[in-house]
């Protein structure tokens, strides 16, 4: 069976405040927990590699599996030890997942070294995912052909009016919203702010918010169980 990469923000800290940002922890947890329970095998990478900062909001809203799997020893030290994108072979994964957090605003949508992973696992038929601001790390991912990923797929992401509940728009180099629009990408959420909202569009699994997590897992899962992975 193939295995599933997650990739996880190396951003520690908003350029502009004295305030820390980094991987939203329930979108890694409530992703590996589904996805693990199914005997997939998780690696993780993230853009510089070895230690993954905590957006320590996402503690303050954690949930009990958040904190179960924040007191897991195990778990939080392969978050403090992440692959470097030049470790990662794509031909031994049949997905991958982009974890949100504000910090992937920064440092997931012009990796080149992530997006050509991201790109050689689509194309080898495997299934590209992403979460809340996980999802600006498939903006500029660019096929063979020439063509953007996210064009003419239906999407989602952070919504813009979440955006400004959050009162952190300001900080943010661009909305996530708003650059999936622009690369043609067909904008979809949930009616009311907050609530879950993911869905799939030819192998591409995007989620809304946080509380969008197990669902792309769940959709993941749904997609794999079509194709016969080694």
């Amino acid at each position: 069976m193939k295995k599933i990469l997650m990739v996880v923000s190396s951003f520690e800290k908003y350029p502009q405040s004295a305030r820390a940002c980094g991987l939203w922890l329930g979108e890694a947890v409530h992703f590996v927990s589904r996805v693990e329970a199914a005997r997939y095998t998780v690696d993780i990478v993230s853009p510089r590699g070895g230690y993954t900062p905590i957006d320590p909001l996402s503690l303050a809203l954690a949930d009990e599996l958040d904190w179960e799997w924040y007191q897991n020893k195990s778990f939080m030290n392969r978050l403090g030890s992440t692959l470097q994108p030049a470790a990662v072979r794509p031909q031994d994964y049949a997905a991958i997942y982009f974890a949100g957090g504000h910090g992937a605003v920064w440092d997931f949508p012009d990796n080149a070294a992530l997006q050509a992973i991201a790109r050689e696992i689509y194309q080898q038929g495997g299934v590209v995912c992403a979460v809340c601001h996980g999802v600006a790390g498939l903006l500029n991912i660019r096929l063979d052909d020439g063509s953007l990923l996210v064009e003419g797929k239906q999407m989602s992401c952070f919504s813009n009016t979440e955006e400004r509940l959050s009162g952190l728009a300001g900080q943010l180099p661009f909305l996530p919203e708003n650059e999936l629009v622009k690369r043609g990408a067909r904008y979809h959420k949930a009616p009311e702010p907050w609530d879950p909202f993911a869905l799939v569009d030819q192998r591409v699994i995007s989620g809304q918010n946080p509380a969008s997590t197990a669902r792309v897992a769940e959709l993941l899962l749904e997609a794999l169980r079509t194709h016969s992975w080694p």
